[in-house]
């Protein structure tokens, strides 16, 4: 992946994600107050996030348990399977997590060893961020119901959070053109 796309697609992210915050519509707040325990993100973000690490899986090398492939990608399929079935509150969390996490690799090793290029660390702080959060809330997924209580509570908190993400997306945009 070049420095220019895996700087530019976070940056679109938090602009898609930040714009509306800063918008700050009532469709907006109940619409990021659903998410946690949406089936719909649920089998978007957690479903997606299964078949993208099961062809991880899948595809793993002999120094990585590759001959033991067909067992583990079998395996953790039947533990997705359970998971809707046995666990289905806040797996919309979960999977973002999953996905937050097989994302990031790709965005980051972009970068890596590229000393040439200092404006990319705005892009590794970023992304390290969302790795650490999607840590603790695949752990404790209703962190994020919580905080979206919080962030919604006064207009204020989710128009200044909505114009920092959506600030710190048109910086990356812009940074993206600067290879």
């Amino acid at each position: 992946m070049s420095l220019l796309l895996a700087t530019l697609i976070p940056g679109l992210i938090l602009l898609l994600v930040g714009f509306p915050l800063f918008l700050g519509s009532a469709t907006v707040a109940s619409t990021y107050r659903a998410f946690p325990r949406s089936q719909t993100a649920s089998y978007l973000f957690f479903g997606g996030g299964t078949l993208w690490f099961l062809y991880q899986v899948w595809n793993l090398s002999a120094a990585d348990f590759g001959d033991y492939h067909v067992a583990l990608t079998v395996g953790f399929a039947a533990i997705a399977l359970f998971a809707f079935k046995c666990v289905p509150d806040f797996l919309a969390v979960r999977g973002l997590a999953i996905v937050v996490l097989l994302g990031s690799f790709p965005l980051l090793m972009a970068g890596y060893l590229r000393f040439d290029h200092p404006q990319i660390y705005f892009q590794k702080v970023l992304l390290f961020i969302p790795v650490t959060l999607a840590i603790w809330l695949g752990a404790q997924p209703w962190r994020l119901r919580d905080f979206f209580e919080w962030l919604f509570a006064r207009r204020e908190r989710s128009r200044w959070v909505g114009g920092v993400v959506a600030g710190y997306g048109l910086l990356l945009t812009v940074l993206a053109f600067t290879y």
